[in-house]
């Protein structure tokens, strides 16, 4: 039987306290291997558990590449994925809502859909969940929230720079939608992600409260920034140590870095914000090093590789969550947790109080 959500968030923080937690890899990798054209992402041929029969059959866009509507039309191909993450030993795995927005899916004319594919990604999250949960390991749906094609401090005309393609009001609407109905659907903890654009994610932690108060279930947030380049910045201009000022309000459970560079361009940054965030365990999921169009991921390193960067990240006392993003299959997740299985759990460190 599974626990109610508080019940399930009440017991996450205890065991990063104890041991590392292991979040899940890429999800739009895993989706490639199953070579889906424009007919599957539709759901024509399926005849399985949650078939849409012809629902989408006349839609007049191409929708081949919107991996969260998969959720609806292939709910198969989804569950596969987290299950095979969940085998390979993640105590976390994350809805297939990366793109769940009104205003991401509004480039597929699908903002309509947007509600039912949180619903529904977190309820097969869950599902699976709950087949591979056990007293001694219990596991987890991370409700992910990802940043939106768009963003609300950086214009997208170089000749106009106070030019804005959306505002926070809108982001706020959107992320409030899609934060409800991941909790509808059975989410322990909300994690705000690759965020590169700091109002961005403050819209969305706006939104993640509003939810909460809303739906009376509190749950965990997990934040994760992306830095983008060697300067050591996000995208909207911060450097680590300013980004976790701009968002340490929120009170997350966790604060961390993932995508764009790989473990080893990741970890100047990962001891910045060890250091910035004494109080706040670390999260840390990078790219399976850089992109590499002959590789079967996409990216250079092999499972070993980065399993052995983030076991330095682990011996080095950095992290409390460690998974993997873009190129990372289910062998680099069981990599990595048999990399940091018999490591000790970064200490967090709490202010004195008078």
């Amino acid at each position: 039987m599974s626990l109610p959500n508080y019940t399930r968030a009440q017991q996450f923080p205890e065991i990063l306290a104890n041991r590392i937690a292991i979040l899940d890899g890429a999800m739009g990798t895993m989706i490639q291997r199953f070579k889906l054209g424009e007919a599957q992402y539709r759901g024509e041929g399926y005849s399985g558990p949650g078939s849409v029969g012809d629902r989408f059959k006349d839609f007049p866009r191409d929708v081949k590449g919107n991996n969260e509507l998969l959720s609806i039309t292939r709910p198969d191909v989804i569950s596969d994925i987290h299950e095979r993450y969940l085998a390979a030993g993640a105590d976390l795995i994350e809805t297939n809502t990366f793109g769940a927005t009104t205003v991401a899916q509004d480039d597929y004319g699908m903002a309509d859909l947007a509600r039912e594919m949180n619903l529904v990604s977190a309820q097969l999250a869950r599902a699976a969940c709950d087949k591979y949960s056990t007293p001694d390991k219990p596991r987890y749906v991370a409700g992910a929230l990802g940043p939106t094609p768009k963003t609300a401090s950086i214009s997208p005309d170089v000749n106009d720079p106070g030019a804005r393609n959306t505002s926070f009001e809108i982001l706020r609407q959107a992320y409030l939608e899609q934060t409800l109905a991941l909790i509808e659907g059975g989410a322990d903890v909300i994690l705000v992600e690759t965020i590169f654009d700091t109002l961005n994610a403050k819209a969305a932690l706006f939104a993640v409260e509003e939810a909460f108060e809303q739906s009376g279930e509190v749950l965990p947030v997990m934040i994760s920034g992306t830095v983008t380049d060697a300067s050591g910045r996000i995208l909207s201009g911060q450097t680590v140590t300013a980004f976790w000022h701009s968002v340490r309000h929120a009170n997350p459970i966790s604060v961390g870095l993932n995508c764009a560079l790989g473990a080893t361009l990741m970890r100047p940054y990962i001891q910045e914000l060890n250091k910035a965030a004494p109080d706040t365990f670390i999260s840390c999921y990078p790219n399976a090093g850089l992109p590499n169009p002959m590789s079967d991921t996409g990216f250079d390193e092999t499972p070993d590789v980065t399993s052995r960067l983030v076991h330095e990240f682990a011996a080095e006392g950095l992290v409390n969550i460690v998974g993997g993003c873009c190129g990372t299959t289910p062998d680099h997740i069981a990599a990595i947790g048999n990399a940091i299985n018999k490591v000790k759990t970064r200490q967090i460190f709490y202010p004195e109080t008078a």
